[in-house]
């Protein structure tokens, strides 16, 4: 990616080992039977709170899976007059979705057939795209590279099951730390990489 070019930011919550499914409540995403919905609330706080919001300057767009889509679009129009709220009524809306979603949400647009070269375009229109959840379509496009930063949030939480962005189908790939890592109070850790292609192999034998 060029320097004139947009960028795409995974922006990810997740446990301890690797589950990042309904991290904002109990009835966000009860499929296969998940019954931790909302396990992030309990170990937030205001530093959390604050890098979060930092991290969302100069977003422009947003690009959702249509299950995340449909879940932003059912709670925050009607939860404006705050700073995400705001922000994500004001941005437009991009859904990826192989069926035809429901684009009530304002300036929404559903991305065509040739998804990933579609999403690669988005780069040349905005300066700042964000994914927010879509875990699916976040692996997508961690298995192509096609994002420039995982902002990945570890929570000091164990939950065992649960949907993950990693599992044993995931393409292998190496990243590179991008910031210094931020840590909350509640022990919840701010990590930030970006892609660095295939993972190399050495030994740790001493010479």
């Amino acid at each position: 990616m060029t320097d004139e070019r947009g960028r795409i930011t995974i922006d990810l919550f997740s446990t301890l080992d690797g589950v990042q499914q309904a991290p904002g409540g109990p009835d966000e995403d009860t499929s296969d039977g998940f019954r931790f919905g909302g396990w992030q609330a309990p170990v937030t706080d205001d530093v959390a709170g604050a890098e979060i919001l930092k991290g969302m300057d100069g977003m422009d767009a947003l690009l959702l899976g249509r299950r995340t889509y449909d879940i932003f679009a059912g709670y925050w129009p009607l939860n404006t007059g705050n700073p995400i709220g705001d922000l994500f009524d004001r941005i437009p809306k991009y859904v990826v979705s192989r069926g035809t979603p429901n684009l009530a949400w304002a300036d929404s647009t559903h991305l065509g057939p040739d998804t990933l070269a579609e999403v690669d375009r988005l780069r040349d229109v905005h300066r700042n795209v964000h994914v927010i959840g879509s875990i699916d379509f976040a692996r997508t496009l961690f298995d192509t590279q096609l994002f420039d930063q995982l902002t990945l949030w570890v929570y000091p939480v164990v939950l065992g099951r649960g949907k993950r962005l990693f599992d044993e189908n995931t393409v292998p790939a190496s990243l590179r730390l991008l910031a210094a890592p931020v840590t909350s109070g509640t022990g919840a850790v701010l990590l930030r990489y970006g892609p660095n292609g295939a993972p190399t192999v050495g030994t740790m034998e001493p010479e």
